[in-house]
């Protein structure tokens, strides 16, 4: 894994802002953007349970919007910016669209594939390979996580 720059700071918080609206949404609070060229192209944040979309993950709905924008499901070069380290569901998303550099910002114990629970990134049998960056602004990802699941906790709901 690399060193982060100033530059992995500026988009891990444009990731957060989207992260803050999942929480709006009630919403497990998880934001992603995808970067070309130094400019954000796809952005996205968790909203399965208003979608009804098991699939409405950040990271897809921030790689389907940037598949639009560039009119190609490829995404070669391009980064994503995600909150919460991916699940398998994904990271799986990530390898197809071919996304050069993943960059995440709080591990996550239960599901995460990068380190976390399994580390796919380094599965060298699969065809693609992304560089992966973790730890990125994680305090502050992380802070919203526990947020969110103490106020849930504390409204007596279902997931906390």
């Amino acid at each position: 894994m690399s060193a982060n720059t100033d530059d992995d700071n500026a988009f891990m918080r444009a990731a957060l802002d989207l992260a803050a609206q999942a929480h709006e949404a009630g919403e497990v609070p998880v934001g992603a953007v995808v970067v070309s060229g130094g400019a954000i192209i796809g952005r996205g944040y968790n909203h399965p349970i208003s979608a009804a979309d098991p699939t409405a993950h950040a990271e897809v709905v921030a790689l389907r919007d940037a598949a639009k924008n560039l009119g190609n499901y490829r995404l070669i070069g391009c980064a994503l910016y995600v909150t919460l380290e991916p699940c398998a569901m994904c990271i799986g998303a990530v390898f197809h669209a071919r996304i050069a550099r993943l960059v995440f910002g709080a591990a996550e114990p239960k599901t995460g594939v990068c380190g976390s629970v399994i580390d796919l990134s380094a599965e060298a049998r699969l065809n693609h390979h992304t560089e992966v960056i973790g730890g990125v602004l994680a305090e502050e990802a992380e802070s919203k996580l526990k947020h969110f699941f103490a106020l849930r906790r504390k409204q007596g709901l279902r997931g906390a």
